[in-house]
């Protein structure tokens, strides 16, 4: 049980990062105040740490591929599924604190403004990821598993549209996401030219 402990303490601290912003928020509003505008606040928030658990979510693979570090693998799920919980609570306060569940408001919203088009495609696949991500789902899908869970590079391409059309005057953080998320495409890309230069060749 011994090699265990090491995957299991790093799930405990993936966990306790997933949770450390929502502990960080609460404890900002409680000891400063909800601020003048709550609502931009939370959306900021949230929508922030929705691409940055979803970007550490997709270099868990480069890193366990790259360092051989196999006690990492779970971690994917863990922030895969944090960065949904985000993304989630970022289109809650869109839709319900900031549009107040107004369906005309929501519908005007989704097909006139590219930007909520994009994060809504992203949130989108990311709920649809989180709902196949048991052992059950994946007993289920078999084979078609992994070419559902490659949608991930979309929705992570989708927020940072998202992100980049949201922004008025400083672009550098959607600009920053961009080349983490291309330099783990890339990662994905050597990798596999890796693999193929290593298979052995087809005998005659």
């Amino acid at each position: 049980m011994a090699p265990r402990r090491p995957a299991r303490a790093l799930e405990r601290a993936a966990l306790a990062l997933a949770f450390a912003p929502a502990l960080w928020l609460a404890g900002r509003f409680a000891f400063e105040g909800v601020g003048p505008d709550p609502i931009k606040t939370l959306t900021h928030a949230t929508g922030d740490w929705a691409i940055r658990f979803l970007l550490l979510s997709l270099a868990v693979t480069p890193v366990r591929r790259f360092a051989g570090w196999r006690a990492v693998a779970p971690l994917r799920r863990t922030f895969g599924l944090a960065a949904f919980a985000w993304a989630a609570a970022h289109g809650l306060v869109w839709a319900v604190l900031d549009l107040g569940l107004e369906p005309a408001a929501l519908l005007e919203d989704v097909t006139e403004r590219p930007y909520v088009m994009a994060g809504m495609t992203a949130l989108a696949i990311l709920s649809v990821l989180a709902a196949t991500s048991t052992r059950a789902a994946l007993r289920r899908l078999g084979p078609r598993w992994k070419p559902l869970h490659r949608a991930v590079y979309v929705a992570a391409a989708a927020a940072v549209v998202h992100h980049f059309w949201l922004v008025k005057a400083d672009t550098r953080p959607p600009l920053v996401q961009a080349a983490l998320l291309a330099t783990l495409l890339a990662a994905r890309l050597v990798w596999r030219l890796r693999r193929s230069a290593v298979a052995p060749a087809p005998t005659a």
